[in-house]
């Protein structure tokens, strides 16, 4: 293999990302739709590489969850084409005016969308990610650099393999998309020090991950620490729908970020959707409770719940319990302890409802819906590349608007300023 310089790839990267911002919105459909053609031609290339990285992690003792995660099948590589293939169906943002308006001097101003320019992307395990991220890159016009985790390496290469054919048949500049080969920690410290090249660093994986990058970054990050998602049951709640919220945001994917992990239950209906929350949560995946003094009496092999439960990310069949004695009290105590992911409240009272939206202030706020939804897919942007709970300059699931910025656009017929 020859000798990788990150200082040359970012410098590559930043010349095409010059290229990829002129593309028309027909001409990247095209690109995309031939990678994902051409990535099902080689699934079996792609899936030999992936069995290397099976071989890999299993000698490393990975978690079957992890090995699950990493694995690529038939299907799973049909998957990530037709996942490439949807976003061609997205509208493209890019060259969009918006609040185009007339001046007193005539003029007309008006924004315009345009590309974010570099994005570096820095992800653990999932290869559907090399090329999904890549793709969203293409359609909003800008160039990607992609690091993956060294568990998925064979993976990503053969992956980016792809898209480099297309990229080359094509006669476009393949540092549109760039996969980073050398999976040491060292080169994350260099890729974080592109400043000059590299517009903005989207990290997805655990929380270790995403501080390790939001404290060494010279360049802007998008942060997503972790999700601590809050089910709050209000005293006009309908019981049958809290119920099956709860089963729903709690134990549907445990492991993901938009799961419930603290419930809070207003004290005047506490003594009636307790039990039937008790039966629900055993009946569905045994789930661990943590609760607090006043409900630990309505589970079986409950402990008791502490500050530390209240601050944690689960990401298993566990949860934490406490009731609020108020509507304020369970405000206050979603203030406190919120991570700005997702915040639902279950009540048939409207103005509470619109009072819970206007107080709580996370990326995404829920009313009679499972936090399960806090997903891009799920709330119309077509695709995600990630979730950001930090307000500059996106907040919340990530779609392609979000990939790009705004200019402003003067419209003029010779006017100077006096």
């Amino acid at each position: 293999m020859t000798s990788f310089s990150m200082d040359n790839m970012a410098k590559g990267s930043k010349i095409a990302s010059r290229v990829a911002a002129q593309l028309t919105t027909i001409e990247k459909n095209a690109l995309l739709n031939a990678m994902a053609d051409a990535i099902e031609a080689q699934a079996d290339i792609i899936i030999n590489e992936n069995s290397k990285d099976i071989a890999a992690g299993e000698a490393k003792g990975l978690s079957a969850a992890m090995l699950d995660r990493l694995l690529l099948t038939p299907e799973r590589v049909s998957d990530i084409s037709n996942a490439i293939r949807e976003i061609t169906s997205l509208s493209d943002p890019v060259g969009d005016i918006a609040n185009l308006s007339l001046r007193p001097n005539g003029m007309q101003v008006g924004k315009m969308r345009i590309p974010l320019g570099v994005i570096a992307m820095i992800y653990e395990a999932r290869p559907n990610v090399t090329a999904e991220a890549a793709a969203l890159c293409i359609k909003s016009g800008n160039a990607v650099i992609l690091r993956g985790g060294s568990e998925a390496i064979h993976s990503n290469l053969a992956l980016a393999q792809c898209l480099h054919d297309v990229l080359d048949s094509q006669d476009i500049d393949k540092n549109i998309v760039s996969v980073i080969p050398d999976t040491s920690r060292e080169v994350i410290e260099l890729l974080l020090k592109q400043r000059d090249s590299i517009d903005l660093v989207i990290p997805r994986g655990g929380e270790g991950l995403i501080r390790y990058v939001t404290e060494n970054s010279q360049i802007p990050v998008i942060q997503h620490f972790k999700g601590v998602c809050h089910l709050f049951i209000d005293k006009y709640a309908a019981l049958n729908k809290a119920i099956d919220i709860l089963i729903n945001g709690k134990t549907q994917r445990p492991s993901a970020c938009n799961a419930i992990e603290t419930l809070l239950v207003h004290q005047d209906i506490a003594n009636e959707f307790l039990p039937l929350a008790a039966k629900a949560l055993a009946d569905a995946a045994q789930v661990k409770i943590h609760a607090c003094d006043n409900s630990i009496k309505f589970f079986k092999n409950a402990e008791q719940a502490s500050i530390e439960d209240y601050h944690a990310e689960y990401l298993a069949q566990e949860i934490a319990i406490k009731v609020v004695s108020s509507f304020d009290d369970a405000i206050k105590h979603i203030n406190e302890y919120t991570s700005d992911h997702t915040e639902v409240i279950v009540s048939q009272d409207t103005s509470r409802a619109q009072k819970f939206i206007r107080q709580i202030n996370s990326s995404v706020v829920m009313v009679n819906a499972s936090s399960r939804f806090s997903d891009g897919g799920q709330l119309g942007l077509g695709s995600e590349i990630g979730i950001s709970t930090s307000k500059l300059h996106a907040y919340g699931p990530m779609g392609l608007a979000s990939l790009t910025t705004e200019k402003f656009v003067v419209l003029g017929d010779g006017q100077v300023r006096p």
